[in-house]
């Protein structure tokens, strides 16, 4: 790995087009690449910037372990998708923290008048004082005491994973690299050994140290030999789509699905998988059908790269089931497609009176317009589905617990469709 190369050349923001979608980092032993997703404005500040590859990291774990389907690659080159991330990173980090080697420590015993006292082995190896009640009293016990020995396998094991950790990842943290390793035992032993000793031990820093390392090394014993490998994905879409819904949707969301069934002439009634919005949002008592789509029009401006009829005319749908299934009146419901983009370079501006731009989405959530059917003659609003975008970044570090005032933004824009002039009649 070439530790001179600065970390802002391994990092790159997709397109999301041909070619250009993975999301995630690919490397093998000369170099890595950290791709981001489409909108993404990478910090100027490296240690910032650090701190983005780790949450994207955290991000794709999150996604990808929850939803299998995130996991699949388009890739031809022979790749593995078992790369324990987060057990490289963990063993990294570690040993960052306490700046040097695990060292295991051998048993010893002295005799002492305090500590931790080994009473099988002070009853035979003591004199006792008898008291008048027959009671012992020791005035010396056998005490143990432990003695650090760097010539363990563990020790050993732990060096060897160590630098197998700084070569693959550790340019993320530091441009340093730790001492070879000496010798160790082969991976399989390397495994027995920690397994067996993770049974034994109680202290949850050293199970977690020993769970990555076994990690580290099932992976390191299994992959290939073109020592290529990648952690990440081709379907990002999928990730947009729940993060949309983790930060502004409610859980059951499944009662405000359009269900359909077959009556049969002959066998039994057959029902049929429901159309199934991405997110359900309710916000001061109005309710939001949201469609979060991985689109590039945030990036490229191109209309081309809007969603298109079916998916307009299906949010539609959503419009139509829930105002007449469910009740809620019209002037309540509205429709909304959500899209990434990056808030500091767009091309959402208008040119000044002084010939410079202006940009008019200044914000991490803005509008950006609306689609209607032509089919819908004075359409209600949510029979205008609004355009929104939300900014990358933004969204990647806050779709967890996403603060109140970022969804009455994302209801106000939103909104704007009530202040939006008639839609006009389609040319004939």
């Amino acid at each position: 790995m070439d530790l001179q190369k600065n970390i802002r050349e391994r990092c790159h923001v997709n397109k999301n087009d041909e070619g250009d979608s993975f999301v995630g980092v690919k490397a093998d032993t000369d170099d890595a690449v950290i791709y981001f997703p489409i909108g993404y404005q990478l910090p100027p500040n490296d240690d910032d910037l650090r701190a983005d590859i780790n949450n994207l990291f955290y991000v794709l774990a999150a996604f990808m372990k929850e939803d299998k389907l995130i996991e699949e690659s388009k890739f031809a080159a022979p790749r593995t998708v078992d790369f324990p991330m987060h057990a490289y990173l963990k063993v990294i980090r570690d040993f960052l923290r306490t700046g040097r080697y695990y060292i295991e420590t051998d048993p010893r015993f002295k005799t002492d008048t305090k500590g931790n006292a080994s009473w099988p082995r002070t009853v035979r190896e003591q004199r006792a004082l008898v008291q008048k009640n027959g009671s012992l009293i020791f005035t010396n016990m056998t005490v143990r005491s432990v003695t650090p020995n760097a010539d363990k396998k563990i020790t050993q094991i732990h060096r060897y994973c160590v630098y197998e950790a700084f070569d693959k990842m550790g340019w993320l943290y530091v441009p340093y690299m730790p001492e070879k390793p000496g010798p160790h035992p082969d991976n399989r032993e390397a495994i027995y050994i920690l397994e067996k000793k993770l049974a034994s031990t109680h202290n949850d820093v050293e199970q977690e140290l020993f769970s990555a390392m076994v990690s580290m090394l099932k992976y390191m014993d299994e992959k290939s030999s073109e020592k290529q490998y990648f952690f990440g994905t081709d379907f990002f879409e999928r990730i947009w789509e729940k993060m949309i819904d983790k930060a502004f949707g409610i859980e059951d969301k499944d009662r405000y699905f359009p269900r359909t069934r077959w009556l049969l002439d002959y066998g039994p009634n057959r029902s049929k998988t429901p159309l199934q919005p991405d997110t359900i949002m309710i916000y001061n008592g109005k309710v939001y059908v949201l469609d979060a789509k991985l689109y590039r029009y945030g990036y490229s401006g191109n209309p081309d790269h809007l969603p298109n009829g079916p998916d307009i005319n299906k949010q539609i749908t959503y419009g139509e089931y829930i105002e007449r299934a469910k009740g809620v009146p019209s002037e309540n419901l509205y429709n909304a497609f959500i899209m990434p983009f990056n808030r500091e370079d767009n091309t959402f501006f208008e040119m000044g009176a002084d010939g410079n731009p202006i940009s008019r989405v200044t914000d991490n959530i803005g509008n950006i317009g609306e689609a209607v059917g032509d089919w819908k003659p004075d359409p209600k609003n949510y029979e205008r589905v609004q355009g929104i975008v939300i900014d990358t970044r933004f969204l990647m570090y806050n779709y967890i617990g996403m603060p109140d005032q970022q969804k009455r933004q994302l209801a106000e824009a939103i909104e704007k469709v009530e202040t939006r002039a008639p839609v006009p009649r389609p040319a004939t």
